[in-house]
């Protein structure tokens, strides 16, 4: 699948995850008109990632925020009681969305060796889609509080087993010849990290998502097959 196909099928916006949060946290979210708060919190998370990559969420304060995002402390509380809530709404909803989309981009392949390409596909793609967040959730967990801590790793480690389920299905039908599913996973995670960690390396080169998914796939396949 193209990276232009992917983003017509995914439908993913910052608008729609906003949609989505509205929706979801009914409790936390003071105003009830729906293109409001879809608008306002379109400026918060973007002055967010864009504080937090710059200065480190830690060291961001409300009053950072109000700045960049041009809203008042007392609007910023209609959506959130505290900066950590801020933290929680913004990763729940980028981890519930690429749970999502794995599941479904291999829910839909039968075959390992295409459940395999449709996992590293999906996820580089999301994190060309999704780069700030994913970038943010990586910067920054290290100075998340034990919760939210345990949260990311267990995204992370979520995503592992998948590929590693995979591998050791394949392995089962005598399709992969593989030793350590475990470590092959970690290797290839590393792999799908180094994309939205170092996009500048690969921009320079010119080298796109698809380019970048493409080799990883045949880099995997010729140590299983």
């Amino acid at each position: 699948m193209t990276f232009a196909k992917f983003k017509k099928l995914a439908m993913i916006s910052m608008e729609d995850i906003c949609r989505e949060i509205f929706n979801e946290n009914p409790d936390s979210i003071r105003i009830k008109k729906e293109h409001l708060v879809v608008k306002n919190l379109m400026t918060i998370f973007n002055a967010t990632i864009k504080l937090s990559n710059a200065k480190g969420f830690h060291a961001m304060s409300l009053r950072d925020l109000g700045r960049e995002s041009g809203l008042s402390l007392g609007c910023l509380y209609n959506y959130f009681a505290s900066k950590e809530e801020l933290l929680t709404i913004i990763q729940d909803q980028g981890r519930r969305i690429v749970a999502r989309l794995l599941d479904q981009s291999v829910d839909s392949a039968m075959h390992p060796k295409d459940k395999l390409e449709a996992v590293i596909r999906t996820h580089l793609y999301l994190s060309e889609v999704m780069q700030p967040w994913f970038f943010f959730s990586f910067m920054e967990t290290r100075y998340f509080k034990k919760r939210e801590y345990e949260k990311s790793i267990a995204g992370e480690l979520k995503t592992e087993q998948r590929i590693i389920d995979i591998l050791e299905a394949g392995r089962a039908q005598q399709v992969f010849n593989i030793d350590q599913p475990m470590l092959t996973a970690s290797v290839t995670k590393a792999m799908l990290q180094d994309w939205y960690l170092k996009r500048w390396k690969f921009r320079r080169q010119k080298i796109t998502v698809e380019n970048y998914a493409d080799f990883v796939i045949q880099f995997v396949d010729s140590a299983i097959m």
